[in-house]
């Protein structure tokens, strides 16, 4: 497929209902709604006042400043919200039970590939979600970095875009493999090993416009497939030390005990999945301020492809581990990041997360705060987004009802504000 064609695709998808809507830049808009969560508490008789693209005035409607011309927007019986924050995504996949990961590496054109992620960049905005740290190309090179400027341009919807490009593997321990190792094929994630070859590799993916730059502290390498650690404590430290000279974040994929100490030892930002996590390792990692986000629904999304019913099996054993680490991060009062590793499961249903943390022991409100402020603080945003603050971004949304008595309410949005520009009203 040529360019000429994959651009009038592109502009079709962008065509489709639901696309934007300007919001009139001379004019100030005052939202209001029963409720307001501003990334902190609830509030109630709480409204905003927004001027172009960003948030002049947030508090008691009575107390907010007059201006004029004014317009308004009343959303009764809704809880408005800052723009939702995805912490782990992978625009770039689809779910695996559309088609295997592998299958989407190897046999899956690029074009292809960028064609369903723009689909999947509107569908992740319409779901509330106006910014998302997308986590690895998984094979796609660096095709988010052009995803990314194409939504900055307002080409197509979508959210915003951390990126972290290509990803960072230790040399045969990642995917796809096949028997006949006589081929060679396309990889995951970008191979690289010792000292040099990371800080080479990572100077790379920030030149090519990395916001943050993704490792993998282990990986199923190990004897019959078990995950075991990948980099040895001294390589995860040096690339710690380069990227944070560029003023960037290293985040690792890790689940075991050992990649993930190693991991918080050598300073990384947030460890991913994290599914092994001891009470010793929580100890390291907030001594370290470093995060956890645990992708509670990749475990169970995997598991009802095998087969597995919720309503009606036991929990797989990987489930239990999840729910084990988990309720012990929390007990430990470990820094929890909101992310699902969306593309494991449908783009546009990231809230399967916010209920899977609610039933796994968060409190809804602490949930709330998970995918805005705390991500924003996490992430390195905080200026910007995460919050109903004066001066920050205007990434608003509304929610029927109350998702502090009621998380599934985070499924009923009806309301999208991003950077000042209305998708959803």
């Amino acid at each position: 497929m040529n360019k000429q064609v994959i651009f009038r695709v592109l502009i079709l998808l962008i065509l489709i209902p639901g696309g934007i809507f300007a919001n009139s830049k001379d004019s100030f808009l005052l939202i209001q709604a029963d409720r307001l969560f501003d990334g902190e508490q609830m509030h109630t008789g709480w409204g905003i006042l927004v001027y172009q693209n960003k948030i002049i005035a947030v508090g008691e409607t009575s107390t907010l400043p007059s201006k004029t011309p004014l317009k308004k927007i009343e959303l009764k019986g809704k809880t408005l919200l800052p723009g939702l924050i995805e912490g782990h995504s992978h625009l770039l996949l689809h779910a695996y039970n559309e088609t295997k990961w592998n299958d989407q590496v190897l046999h899956e054109s690029e074009a292809e590939r960028i064609v369903r992620a723009v689909t999947h960049a509107k569908a992740t905005l319409m779901a509330g979600f106006t910014t998302v740290r997308d986590l690895g190309t998984e094979g796609a090179g660096y095709a988010d970095v052009g995803l990314k400027k194409s939504i900055e341009k307002n080409i197509i919807p979508g959210p915003r875009m951390i990126i972290a490009t290509k990803a960072i593997v230790a040399t045969g321990s990642y995917g796809p493999k096949l028997e006949n190792t006589s081929h060679q094929i396309i990889r995951g994630a970008q191979e690289a090993d010792g000292a040099e070859g990371l800080i080479r590799e990572a100077r790379n993916q920030i030149g090519n416009g990395a916001d943050l730059i993704k490792v993998y502290a282990d990986y199923r390498w190990g004897l019959n497939d078990q995950a075991e650690p990948t980099f040895t404590l001294q390589e995860l430290k040096t690339l710690v030390e380069v990227v944070q000279s560029s003023g960037r974040k290293v985040v690792a994929h890790a689940s075991t005990e050992e990649g993930m100490k190693r991991a918080a030892e050598a300073g990384v930002s947030t460890i991913e999945h994290g599914d092994y996590g001891s009470a010793a390792v929580y100890d390291i990692m907030n001594r370290n301020k470093v995060a956890l986000c645990a992708t509670l629904s990749a475990p169970e999304a995997n598991a009802s492809y095998n087969g597995w019913d919720k309503k009606t099996m036991p929990p797989t054993d990987r489930v239990t581990q999840k729910k084990k680490s988990f309720k012990l991060a929390l007990e430990k009062g470990v820094t929890i990041c909101f992310g699902g590793d969306v593309g494991v499961f449908p783009h546009g249903d990231n809230a399967r997360e916010m209920e899977l943390m609610v039933e796994y022991g968060m409190k809804p409100v602490a949930v709330l705060k998970s995918a805005t402020s705390v991500n924003a603080d996490v992430f390195g945003y905080n200026d910007q987004i995460g919050r109903l603050k004066t001066g920050l971004l205007a990434d608003i949304i509304a929610v029927d009802g109350n998702p502090a008595e009621k998380i599934s309410a985070m499924r009923n949005v009806s309301f999208i504000m991003k950077d000042g520009t209305i998708y959803l009203q």
